[in-house]
Order: C-alpha cells, then structure tokens, then sequence
C-alpha cells in the first residue's frame, strides 16, 4: 500500500511538472508573435516559473532557476521600464530582491527592495509598504543590521495598526520573532509568536462568524422563497379547483331543480 501511495505521489508531481513545462514552453513560443510593448507580463509569467526555484532539490538545478529567474526579471523589468508601468516595475523589483536574497547578496537585494518601497509610497499603497518594510527588515536582519532591522519592523507595524489590519499586523510579528531568535532574545521572541498566534486565532473566530452570518442569510433567504413558492401553489391549486367546484355547484343545483321540472310537467 506504502509503494502504492509512493508511486501515485511521484506519478502527480511528474505531471505538475510535466504540465508546468508545457506552459513554459508555451509562454516562450508566445514571446516570438508578441510585440515588445506586451512582452513583459510574459518575461514576469515565466521568472515566475523559475521563482520557485525552493521546491528543486538539487543545488545545481535550484542555481540554475535562480539565474533564469534573474534573467527573465530583468527583461521583464527593462520592458516595464520603457513603459513606464510602475506596477510591472515594482513586481520586478520583489521578485530581484528575493533572488538577491537567496544568494546572500545582501546589498543587491536591499536596494531592490527599496525601490520597490518607493513605488509603493508613491502609490500610497499602504499594504505593499508594509509589505516592502517586512522584507527590508529580514534582509537588514540577515547582515546583522539590527537597529534598523527593528526600526522597519517598528515602521510596518505602526501601518499596520493605523489601518486596522491585523493580518499584517501578523505578519509583522512573525518578522519581529525572526529578529528577535537571530539576536538571543528568546523571551521577546516568544511574546512576538504568542501575539501572532493571538491574532490568528481571532481572524479565524471572525471567518467563522462571517461564514455563519452568511449561511444564516442564506437560510433565511431559502426559507423566504420556499414560502413564496408555497403560496404560489395553494394559489394555482385553488385556481383550477375554482372552475371544478362551480362545475360541481351548477349540476347540484340542476339535480335540486329537476323534480320540480318532472312536477310541474305532469
């Protein structure tokens, strides 16, 4: 059974991938009908191919991912660039600045990270700030930056209660969690996680209790058009009974009247 469930398993992720190559290979014999002005939207569909270059498990085949995703980001980029399309831009920039990351080029990475920060504040897109505040914490964790790392982490955490939102929020203090291991400060640490867990748990409740008022909207509703289609019935059957029971009427009056015919002949 054990081999069974073995074999299906690598039968499937053969065929994702077999699947994801297909669309690969698509996407790049698009490239050859399509003008340079649309062209970026695909360089970004197929870096995204290669950004997931966590799930290989070689380390050759995961460098190789890494450079084609580099690669493609940068067409996509000067494509956007020429374009002026700030939001192909700033999708560039993310996807740059984790590659960056990954391969601990560090200064890479955080300056890419910053531009896209900017876009986001010149956008005044608040969640992508957050967003970009997160990132730039963890990779000014990573070169030991702490101060800074703390002060980011600060800054998207305040945006973050400024705009009721604590999904970020969340997310924030996951960062804060990470920061505060890589500094010895387990204490802090678990506070960050419990905050987080805290605020987890409470977006769960409120899922659930929107799920419950719509399914009690949705009862409600059923219920009010099963009564209507009630109604209609009695109504319709009442309809064609009216015509019957006159019917019935008009011959009880006729067998009422008819011995007073026969009376009245003889």
């Amino acid at each position: 059974m054990k081999r069974l469930i073995t074999l299906l398993f690598i039968l499937t992720a053969v065929f994702k991938l077999s699947a994801h190559a297909g669309d690969l290979d698509s996407l790049k014999q698009k490239l050859q009908v399509t003008s340079d002005s649309l062209k970026g939207p695909i360089y970004t569909q197929i870096a995204a191919y290669y950004l997931t270059y966590d799930t290989v498990s070689t380390r050759r085949m995961r460098y190789y991912f890494q450079t084609e995703a580099l690669n493609y980001t940068m067409l996509a980029l000067h494509s956007y660039s020429n374009y002026n399309d700030t939001l192909g831009l700033r999708t560039s920039f993310n996807a740059l600045a984790k590659v960056y990351r990954s391969q601990h080029k560090f200064s890479q990475a955080k300056w890419f990270i910053l531009q896209s920060n900017t876009i986001s504040r010149q956008r005044k897109d608040t969640l992508n700030i957050i967003n970009s505040l997160i990132e730039l914490a963890a990779i000014k964790s990573d070169i030991k930056d702490y101060k800074l790392s703390k002060k980011d982490l600060n800054d998207a955490l305040a945006l973050s209660l400024k705009t009721h939102d604590p999904k970020k929020e969340s997310v924030v203090q996951i960062g804060y969690a990470e920061l505060y291991r890589k500094m010895n400060d387990y204490d802090k640490a678990a506070e960050a996680i419990k905050r987080h867990e805290f605020l987890e748990d409470s977006l769960t409740h409120i899922t659930i209790d929107s799920i419950a008022k719509v399914a009690a909207a949705d009862s409600i509703k059923i219920k009010k058009q099963d009564s209507v289609i009630a109604k209609k019935k009695v109504y319709t059957s009442n309809s064609k009974r009216r015509p019957m029971l006159r019917s019935a009427r008009h011959i009880t009056s006729l067998s009422v009247s008819s011995p007073q015919l026969l009376f009245s002949s003889l």
